[in-house]
């Protein structure tokens, strides 16, 4: 399953960093993401937030007002398919015999 990745922003060099620094994670990491560019002005409003560049990933804003840092992606991106693959089968147990769900 592909990741909708958006980045907000007008372009100003704030935002374009910002898009190049969450293609190179996508790239690092491996995953199936498509990244979009999200530039008309009353689209970015539409998530609330009151400064760019910001960062949603599938729909969810998770960074805001600033140009992440390749491991704030990096987290968002792992803790998310970590917990998906961790609950994928909720009968299946980790190597401590402790329920990762």
């Amino acid at each position: 399953m592909s990741k909708i990745i958006k980045i907000l922003g007008s372009g100003c060099a704030n935002c374009t960093s910002a898009e190049k620094r969450v293609k190179e994670v996508v790239h690092e990491l491996n995953i199936d993401a498509q990244i979009i560019k999200v530039t008309d002005i009353q689209e970015i409003m539409k998530y609330d937030i009151m400064s760019t560049p910001a960062v949603v990933i599938d729909e969810k804003v998770v960074i805001k007002g600033k140009v992440p840092s390749k491991e704030e992606i990096m987290a968002f991106l792992v803790d998310d398919f970590a917990s998906i693959a961790c609950c994928a089968d909720k009968n299946i147990e980790n190597s401590n015999n402790i329920n990762c769900c």
